[in-house]
Protein backbone atom coordinates (compact mmCIF):
# COMPACT_ATOMS: atom_id res chain seq x y z
CA UNK A 1 0.00 0.00 0.00
CA UNK A 2 1.07 3.55 -1.09
CA UNK A 3 2.78 5.60 2.09
CA UNK A 4 0.89 9.38 3.38
CA UNK A 5 3.70 11.18 1.82
CA UNK A 6 3.58 9.46 -1.59
CA UNK A 7 -0.10 9.83 -1.68
CA UNK A 8 -0.02 13.26 -0.81
CA UNK A 9 3.11 13.75 -3.19
CA UNK A 10 0.43 12.42 -5.93
CA UNK A 11 -2.17 14.65 -4.91
CA UNK A 12 -0.28 17.24 -5.47
CA UNK A 13 1.16 16.06 -8.78
CA UNK A 14 -2.55 16.76 -10.08
CA UNK A 15 -2.05 20.46 -9.96
CA UNK A 16 -5.53 20.45 -7.48
CA UNK A 17 -7.17 23.63 -6.42
CA UNK A 18 -6.56 25.04 -2.66
CA UNK A 19 -10.04 23.94 -2.26
CA UNK A 20 -10.09 20.33 -3.45
CA UNK A 21 -6.44 20.01 -1.98
CA UNK A 22 -7.97 21.02 1.56
CA UNK A 23 -11.34 18.65 0.76
CA UNK A 24 -8.92 15.68 0.53
CA UNK A 25 -7.11 16.37 3.53
CA UNK A 26 -10.48 17.16 5.43
CA UNK A 27 -11.52 13.61 4.20
CA UNK A 28 -8.82 12.04 4.99
CA UNK A 29 -8.79 13.49 8.67
CA UNK A 30 -12.85 12.35 9.00
CA UNK A 31 -11.81 8.60 7.80
CA UNK A 32 -9.55 7.92 9.89
CA UNK A 33 -10.93 9.39 13.22
CA UNK A 34 -13.94 6.92 11.94
CA UNK A 35 -12.05 3.55 11.29
CA UNK A 36 -10.22 4.46 14.64
CA UNK A 37 -13.93 4.83 16.47
CA UNK A 38 -15.34 1.36 14.24
CA UNK A 39 -12.23 -0.37 14.93
CA UNK A 40 -10.77 -0.45 11.29
CA UNK A 41 -7.50 0.21 10.20
CA UNK A 42 -6.90 4.12 10.02
CA UNK A 43 -3.96 4.18 7.67
CA UNK A 44 -6.38 2.51 5.14
CA UNK A 45 -9.65 4.20 5.85
CA UNK A 46 -7.20 7.81 5.83
CA UNK A 47 -5.49 7.18 2.63
CA UNK A 48 -8.45 6.60 0.76
CA UNK A 49 -10.00 9.87 2.09
CA UNK A 50 -7.09 11.54 1.04
CA UNK A 51 -7.14 9.60 -2.57
CA UNK A 52 -10.40 9.76 -3.42
CA UNK A 53 -10.27 13.00 -5.52
CA UNK A 54 -7.31 12.06 -7.14
CA UNK A 55 -8.70 11.75 -10.35
CA UNK A 56 -11.05 15.11 -10.12
CA UNK A 57 -9.22 18.02 -11.44
CA UNK A 58 -8.97 14.81 -14.85
CA UNK A 59 -12.97 14.36 -14.79
CA UNK A 60 -14.42 17.43 -13.57
CA UNK A 61 -15.95 17.12 -17.07
CA UNK A 62 -16.79 13.40 -17.62
CA UNK A 63 -18.16 13.00 -14.29
CA UNK A 64 -19.04 9.18 -15.26
CA UNK A 65 -15.08 8.46 -14.92
CA UNK A 66 -14.81 10.53 -11.50
CA UNK A 67 -13.68 7.77 -9.23
CA UNK A 68 -12.62 4.94 -11.89
CA UNK A 69 -9.77 7.46 -13.82
CA UNK A 70 -7.79 7.31 -10.57
CA UNK A 71 -6.80 4.13 -10.96
CA UNK A 72 -4.80 4.80 -13.75
CA UNK A 73 -2.85 6.97 -11.54
CA UNK A 74 -2.06 5.07 -9.17
CA UNK A 75 0.76 2.84 -8.60
CA UNK A 76 0.01 -0.78 -8.79
CA UNK A 77 -1.08 -2.15 -5.60
CA UNK A 78 -1.44 1.31 -4.28
CA UNK A 79 -4.77 0.63 -2.61
CA UNK A 80 -6.55 -2.43 -1.83
CA UNK A 81 -9.41 -3.07 -3.88
CA UNK A 82 -11.67 -2.47 -1.30
CA UNK A 83 -10.61 1.20 -0.98
CA UNK A 84 -10.89 1.43 -4.80
CA UNK A 85 -14.34 0.17 -4.61
CA UNK A 86 -14.87 2.58 -1.74
CA UNK A 87 -13.88 5.64 -3.97
CA UNK A 88 -16.32 4.50 -6.84
CA UNK A 89 -18.94 3.86 -4.63
CA UNK A 90 -18.12 7.74 -3.28
CA UNK A 91 -19.90 8.93 -7.01
CA UNK A 92 -22.00 6.71 -7.83
CA UNK A 93 -24.71 8.81 -9.26
CA UNK A 94 -22.45 8.23 -11.93
CA UNK A 95 -20.46 5.60 -11.77
CA UNK A 96 -23.43 3.27 -10.48
CA UNK A 97 -21.04 1.33 -8.57
CA UNK A 98 -23.13 1.11 -5.69
CA UNK A 99 -22.28 1.31 -2.13
CA UNK A 100 -22.52 -2.03 -0.18
CA UNK A 101 -19.82 -1.86 2.79
CA UNK A 102 -19.51 0.40 5.92
CA UNK A 103 -16.57 1.35 4.21
CA UNK A 104 -18.15 2.93 0.81
CA UNK A 105 -20.94 4.80 3.08
CA UNK A 106 -17.58 5.92 5.61
CA UNK A 107 -16.41 7.96 2.83
CA UNK A 108 -19.71 9.11 1.09
CA UNK A 109 -20.15 10.31 4.36
CA UNK A 110 -17.28 11.68 5.22
CA UNK A 111 -16.19 13.50 1.81
CA UNK A 112 -19.67 15.32 2.10
CA UNK A 113 -19.74 15.95 5.48
CA UNK A 114 -16.71 17.98 4.53
CA UNK A 115 -18.66 20.77 2.59
CA UNK A 116 -21.21 21.63 4.94
CA UNK A 117 -18.99 22.14 8.21
CA UNK A 118 -15.86 23.87 6.10
CA UNK A 119 -18.96 26.30 4.85
CA UNK A 120 -20.35 26.46 8.15
CA UNK A 121 -16.84 27.05 9.79
CA UNK A 122 -16.37 30.29 6.95
CA UNK A 123 -19.46 32.01 8.20
CA UNK A 124 -18.82 31.92 11.76
CA UNK A 125 -16.63 34.49 13.63
CA UNK A 126 -14.45 31.54 15.60
CA UNK A 127 -14.47 29.48 12.20
CA UNK A 128 -13.74 25.75 13.95
CA UNK A 129 -14.40 27.06 17.72
CA UNK A 130 -17.10 25.70 19.23
CA UNK A 131 -18.64 24.00 16.55
CA UNK A 132 -21.08 21.39 17.67
CA UNK A 133 -22.94 18.87 15.61
CA UNK A 134 -26.76 20.79 16.53
CA UNK A 135 -25.48 23.71 14.10
CA UNK A 136 -24.19 21.40 11.61
CA UNK A 137 -27.75 19.76 11.64
CA UNK A 138 -29.18 22.76 12.04
CA UNK A 139 -27.81 24.14 8.69
CA UNK A 140 -28.36 21.07 6.95
CA UNK A 141 -32.05 21.64 7.43
CA UNK A 142 -31.34 24.59 5.03
CA UNK A 143 -31.13 23.77 1.73
CA UNK A 144 -29.79 26.63 0.52
CA UNK A 145 -26.96 26.79 2.98
CA UNK A 146 -23.51 24.60 1.46
CA UNK A 147 -26.51 23.97 -1.50
CA UNK A 148 -24.18 21.24 -3.39
CA UNK A 149 -23.54 19.15 0.02
CA UNK A 150 -25.26 15.93 -0.97
CA UNK A 151 -26.98 15.52 2.49
CA UNK A 152 -28.07 12.16 1.78
CA UNK A 153 -24.93 10.92 1.76
CA UNK A 154 -24.31 12.43 5.19
CA UNK A 155 -27.22 10.49 7.06
CA UNK A 156 -25.94 7.16 5.49
CA UNK A 157 -23.67 7.86 8.00
CA UNK A 158 -25.68 5.03 10.08
CA UNK A 159 -24.85 2.48 7.47
CA UNK A 160 -21.22 2.86 8.09
CA UNK A 161 -21.93 2.63 12.17
CA UNK A 162 -22.55 5.37 13.83
CA UNK A 163 -25.54 8.07 14.28
CA UNK A 164 -25.93 11.60 13.34
CA UNK A 165 -25.05 13.20 16.16
CA UNK A 166 -22.19 11.39 17.01
CA UNK A 167 -20.83 11.22 13.10
CA UNK A 168 -21.09 15.20 13.11
CA UNK A 169 -19.49 15.20 16.73
CA UNK A 170 -16.15 13.14 15.47
CA UNK A 171 -16.06 15.02 11.86
CA UNK A 172 -16.15 18.25 13.66
CA UNK A 173 -13.58 17.26 15.62
CA UNK A 174 -11.68 15.91 12.96
CA UNK A 175 -11.28 18.77 10.55
CA UNK A 176 -10.85 20.76 13.36
CA UNK A 177 -7.57 18.65 13.91
CA UNK A 178 -6.86 20.21 10.24
CA UNK A 179 -8.35 23.48 10.16
CA UNK A 180 -5.03 25.29 10.66
CA UNK A 181 -3.90 23.81 7.17
CA UNK A 182 -7.10 23.82 5.03
CA UNK A 183 -8.11 27.62 5.97
CA UNK A 184 -10.29 26.92 8.41
CA UNK A 185 -8.31 27.70 11.86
Amino acid sequence: MIDRDAALALVKAQNPNPGLLAHGRQTEAVMRALAARLGHDPELWGLTGLLHDLDYPATAATPEQHGLALRSLLPEGALPAVALDAIAAHNDEYTGHAPATAFDYALRAAESVTGIISAAALVRPDKMQGMAAKSIKKKMKDKAFAANVRRANILECDKAGLPLDEFLTLAIAAIASVAAETGLA
